[in-house]
């Protein structure tokens, strides 16, 4: 009795603070407007009741406040950026200040080793070491060209998975399961130097869809005071996922560890990897490499941040092609006629302008986020007419910038000959202009941009040249209705028909 006593008049207390914290903070600043929201939660329980998924809430929120809005989400004061400009001028104009991320809450430092990561550290001396060796010595292009071998190969495997799918299934087949199996053994190749069995392959993948799960948000996330609460569970099952992901993961990088250590005493390996990379990497204002946690985890963020963006961006664009076959024709035309008889390589990429537009145009329409990963500011600033808190969450809402009319001629419509035509054009890096960022732009930029490319390109370039792609069942319309799981996907995932080209 003593103990809820206390419980009750702890969680008062923590309300009354939050509640007179919030209001003194709010008086002295011109935030964006938002919804009016309740005390304490504020928005919080409006979104979670609105039946919509969190992008959906946004997208019909846009129309009545615009370029910029506030959201309160509990303990946290939440900040979306809608519009090119706005992106341009935080991201880019004023992108030192943007550069920052915010404290994870404890169930994600976890995983991130208290943000020992490129995607989640601070703007600072960690970040920049990280993310350095990560572009220099992994994903420069003159690196990515070492595993054109391995991604040859990840190719044909893909094909005859394909083939094998059809055969047992009168020629229908699951898209996302076959494209993410073939790039996910192209990053396991790349990460740890290893051919790996298939079965192996899956128990890695199986592995880091799991920690994906366990990572989603919950309502504790904005309200920590309900984890005393709510998350004796959650942390339990947190705990169990990060140990199967240590134990999974750890023998593959001392398998690793010892083959760099004594060349030639695995016949297997490869000559690089990126482990390799990470084993001593120097950190500023650490004297020793990352422990065996810190290099799961950096393992991991390089396998997940390369997987499901492919995958997903590969599912949207074959219901594309479904729904086009026009378009599904002449890019087929192209490949033909770029490389004839021979499997398309990534040699052919910069010879196939239509390809490069359709890849354009898929990430355009099908950002594989709609947001980019979230950003906070290192100081007080202000963006348009606004002040931005330095506690506060700033979310750049990509998929309602490259679907602005004011700066996109029909919006919704899938057409790559926008960027054939010279009519409309995009640098996604941002650096000319933000008018799509699929990737982010500015200093937090993915570090993946060029490799994604290239996967999505290659793969798409095979399925194209290899089958024909049909509704299936046959004469129904695609479903392009969406869910965001780490990605945006499509909510029923896609079965096509295919047929062998001949």
């Amino acid at each position: 009795m003593e103990y809820f006593i206390f419980t009750a008049f702890a969680f008062l207390l923590t309300f009354f603070i939050i509640l007179l914290t919030q209001k003194t903070k709010s008086k002295n600043l011109n935030l964006p407007p938002g919804p009016p929201g309740w005390p304490v939660v504020g928005n919080l329980f409006q979104v979670a009741g609105s039946g919509k998924q969190f992008f959906e809430y946004i997208r019909d929120l846009k129309p009545k406040y615009g370029s910029i809005f506030t959201l309160k989400m509990g303990a946290r004061t939440m900040i979306v950026i809608t519009s090119a400009d706005l992106a341009y001028e935080a991201l880019i104009t004023k992108g030192q200040i943007f550069a920052t991320r915010p404290k994870e809450n404890p169930t994600k430092t976890i995983f991130s080793c208290n943000q020992f990561t490129v995607n989640a550290a601070s703007y600072g001396p960690v970040w920049r070491s990280l993310r350095k060796n990560m572009v220099q010595n992994m994903l420069s292009s003159s690196r990515l060209k070492e595993f054109r071998n391995c991604r040859e190969l990840a190719m044909d495997k893909m094909i005859e998975r394909i083939r094998m799918d059809a055969e047992a299934n009168n020629n229908v087949v699951w898209v996302l399961k076959n494209a993410r199996f073939a790039v996910f053994w192209i990053l396991v190749a790349m990460c740890f130097g290893v051919e790996m069995e298939e079965k192996m392959v899956e128990t890695v993948d199986q592995t880091m869809k799991e920690v994906l799960v366990v990572l989603n948000p919950r309502v504790d996330d904005y309200l920590p005071m309900l984890s005393l609460f709510v998350g004796y569970k959650q942390r339990k099952r947190v705990k169990e996922v990060r140990k199967r992901q240590i134990e999974t993961l750890v023998p593959l990088i001392e398998k690793r560890r010892k083959a760099v250590q004594n060349p030639g005493s695995d016949k297997t390996a490869a000559s690089f990897s990126y482990l390799d990379t990470l084993f001593d990497v120097k950190v500023e204002g650490r004297k020793s490499g990352p422990t065996n946690p810190e290099l799961v985890t950096l393992c991991s963020e390089f396998l997940n941040g390369g997987t499901d963006t492919t995958a997903t961006a590969l599912e949207w664009a074959i219901g594309r092609l479904i729904e086009n076959p026009s378009i599904q024709d002449k890019m087929y035309e192209e490949i033909k006629k770029v490389v004839g008889d021979k499997k398309v390589d990534e040699n052919d990429m910069e010879k196939m302008p239509y390809l490069n537009a359709v890849v354009k145009e898929l990430l355009r329409k099908h950002p594989p986020t709609y947001f980019t990963l979230t950003h906070t500011v290192t100081e007080p600033v202000k963006l348009g007419e606004y002040d931005i808190p330095m506690d506060a969450n700033v979310e750049f809402f990509t998929h309602g910038i490259s679907h602005d009319p004011n700066i996109w001629s029909d919006p919704d419509k899938f057409d790559p000959d926008r960027f054939i035509s010279g009519r409309e054009d995009a640098d996604i890096t941002g650096v000319k202009g933000v008018k799509m960022m699929p990737f982010g732009v500015g200093r937090r930029i993915c570090p993946g941009l060029g490799m994604a490319t290239v996967h999505v390109n290659l793969m798409l370039a095979r399925m194209v040249q290899e089958f024909e792609w049909f509704a299936y069942p046959k004469d129904s319309k695609v479903d392009f209705s969406e869910k965001l799981q780490f990605t945006v996907v499509m909510k029923n995932p896609l079965r096509a028909k295919v047929k062998p080209r001949v």
